[in-house]
């Protein structure tokens, strides 16, 4: 009997074990939300074939407008831009003291369409709306049309009357018919109100943030309008309405308030099964993208698990961000390659006769060509995004073309920035760093070698929002400068944080640095 009982214990011990690895396995092979821990905000998506398309915001950032491609709505990489610069204008030249910073363009639409891939979006900063086509959204060679006025957060779309429209506004939401060839409004026809109050559903006496943000789909003969509203002490709520036509008469929902993942619309996979694609406000990383799962009911769709956002997905899963989205440069580049890869983005429009990859090969050159106050106005500051929940960068910078008056090194940038680097005053090399909260005011060491070796640290787990800084003369051994950057997302840039490597001059033009590479990582100290 007791080597019976022996035995049955250690039958249901290896039965346990296995249950647990079963489990285990499975949620291995399973995505988490958010799909990506990095700012991809507003984004937009469609399915052509077996390929998932996928834009996005990046605002006052040169180029802009990116397109991402994937096969399983995961694991997603930077396919193309829509445009290289949006417009010239001393707004988005960083000239007159002025910027574009938390403007440029915003909010896209995606569409394919008879052949052609087409993405819209505004602009406040240009006072227009903009749609970019395509026969191949992967190559590019985008074809411009732009007119006024600027339709706030608006939809593009094609009714089956073969009309094309966009869906606008905020709290009232509106339609306007485009011409054929839409490169503009159709003449003699206006806009037209096709919700009067799209809050309604949240409430009679709703005061927040108006409906805005969007995306108009026709599905089984029903036309589904997504909005996002934001109620006042509140979170991010996803609203929905339908209609029969699709200038209405629309009845609306609240389809989800939950973590404040909100602001999208709705993918149908390649085995027939439905997504709400949303983002979420996450602190100083930005808006992150996540999915949910739809179910319908009634003919209409039923966001979440019991009207939640699962951490847990039934896809494939993700791969790391590098070097899908972020990605490592050593600056050294084939004639046949681009001069710089897609997951580089300039803040505001570059001048692209002060920076080089040719010049010194190997070597990316950043050239001064007119003075700065400071890392918020220079110009041909290079970024990439930070990602969580740590991201780490470091550079190798020669600093021997510097001039009087010049600044140096590597940045995280949003308004309240920080940055480690060199700077040079009367002919004497210090390392400093601006931003951190420091035990003395200003970090100042004598550096007198050729190359300096720098680093920035982000911790954005559970939105500790942390940076530190560091500096080696080995590229070995590293020393932190005292204090800690609390990161904070702030509404005037409306961005996630990001790695910089800049230079710039107080005194005089024509001083240089060459950052020898860029090495990103998901590790991290603080």
């Amino acid at each position: 009997m007791e080597n019976q009982t022996r035995n049955l214990g250690q039958i249901v011990c290896i039965l346990v074990l296995a249950l647990c690895l079963q489990t285990f396995n499975s949620t291995a092979q399973k995505a988490t939300n958010p799909v990506i821990f990095s700012d991809v905000p507003d984004i937009a998506m469609i399915r052509v074939g077996d390929t998932y398309y996928m834009s996005s915001t990046t605002m006052h950032l040169s180029p802009g407008l990116p397109i991402m491609k994937s096969k399983d709505m995961i694991n997603w990489e930077i396919a193309s831009y829509a445009y290289t610069r949006l417009g010239e204008s001393d707004a988005l030249n960083l000239e007159s003291g002025k910027n574009a910073y938390g403007k440029g363009s915003w909010a896209s639409s995606l569409r394919y369409h008879k052949g052609t891939f087409y993405v819209s979006t505004f602009s406040s900063t240009t006072g227009l709306t903009y749609i970019y086509s395509t026969k191949n959204i992967e190559k590019g060679n985008w074809k411009t049309a732009a007119f006024s006025p600027s339709l706030h957060d608006h939809s593009l779309f094609f009714d089956d009357d073969g009309k094309a429209y966009m869906i606008y506004g905020a709290g009232k939401i509106m339609i306007v018919q485009l011409n054929a060839d839409l490169t503009g409004i159709e003449a003699n026809t206006k806009p037209e109100v096709l919700i009067e109050n799209a809050n309604l559903p949240v409430g009679a006496n709703y005061s927040g943030l108006p409906a805005e943000g969007s995306q108009l789909f026709k599905i089984n003969g029903k036309y589904y309008l997504f909005n996002i509203c934001w109620p006042r002490g509140g979170m991010r709520t996803v609203l929905v309405h339908r209609a029969e036509q699709l200038k209405g008469k629309y009845e609306g929902k609240v389809a989800l308030q939950d973590k404040g993942v909100a602001q999208g619309g709705l993918i149908q996979t390649k085995d027939a099964s439905w997504y709400a694609y949303l983002f979420r406000d996450f602190g100083a990383v930005g808006r992150i993208p996540y999915l949910v799962p739809v179910t319908w009911d009634s003919g209409w769709p039923i966001i979440g698990k019991d009207n939640k956002v699962p951490e847990m997905l039934d896809l494939p899963k993700q791969n790391k961000v590098i070097p899908a989205i972020v990605a490592s440069d050593e600056f050294k580049r084939k004639s046949s390659e681009p001069k710089l890869p897609l997951v580089w983005q300039w803040n505001h429009n570059p001048v692209d006769q002060l920076w080089s990859v040719d010049q010194r090969p190997g070597f990316l050159r950043l050239t001064t060509g007119s003075l700065a106050t400071g890392l918020m106005d220079a110009k041909n500051t290079l970024t990439q995004r930070t990602f969580g929940p740590q991201s780490s960068a470091t550079i190798a910078m020669d600093v021997t073309g510097m001039k009087d008056g010049d600044y140096s090194g590597i940045s995280l940038l949003q308004k309240k920035f920080g940055w480690i680097g060199i700077k040079m005053v009367d002919g004497a090399k210090f390392i400093t760093s601006e931003g951190v909260a420091t035990a003395s005011t200003t970090t100042e060491i004598p550096f007198s070698q050729r190359t300096i070796y720098l680093r920035a640290d982000c911790n954005f787990q559970d939105r500790k929002d942390q940076a530190k800084f560091f500096y080696s003369l080995d590229g070995k051994s590293w020393t932190a400068i005292d204090g800690t950057l609390k990161m904070e997302y702030t509404i005037p840039h409306f961005m996630g944080y990001r790695f910089g490597l800049f230079n710039y001059s107080t005194k005089s033009a024509g001083g240089y640095a060459d950052f020898d590479y860029f090495h990103i990582s998901s590790s991290a100290t603080n």
